[in-house]
């Protein structure tokens, strides 16, 4: 990623801390609406809990884009979990709309078409890391 699409990422990813709660009920809303084979994965999940491990978990990897060494084995180590969740590598494409059309919503007009190509780019980076980590490097994206 380059420099400027980072600042893009974190600079609107500030604003959205303060309505992290809303944030995450509208993702999950989403992803169960778009991708409900998904849902059973949540089946046991208290969902606000979940919501709140959702944004420490963004907030992690946002604050992180410019040190991406500390933050990829940490992705890593996440994807393999979830594997034993029973998520699949095409599950990974159903999650980045959701965030995206989640973005949008929480931001409104501060989601330009810049700050989408960049949280684009952040995700399909860490999510492609997170596929090879969990799946290996042969598995289609």
């Amino acid at each position: 990623m380059q420099d400027p699409q980072i600042t893009l990422v974190q600079s609107s990813f500030a604003k959205v801390v303060p309505i992290k709660d809303a944030a995450a009920g509208i993702f999950y809303d989403d992803l169960f609406e778009t991708a409900p084979h998904v849902k059973p994965y949540f089946a046991n999940a208290d969902m606000a809990e979940q919501g709140s491990k959702l944004m420490a978990t963004l907030a992690v990897v946002v604050n992180g884009l410019r040190d991406l060494d500390k933050i990829v084995p940490v992705a890593q180590e996440l994807a393999v979990r979830h594997v034993g969740y029973g998520v699949k590598p095409e599950d990974y494409n159903a999650v980045g709309a959701s965030l995206l059309r989640t973005l949008e919503k929480g931001l409104g007009e501060d989601f330009t078409p810049e700050v989408k190509e960049a949280w684009t780019t952040a995700y399909t980076t860490l999510s492609g890391v997170m596929i090879d980590a969990a799946y290996g490097k042969e598995t289609e994206k």
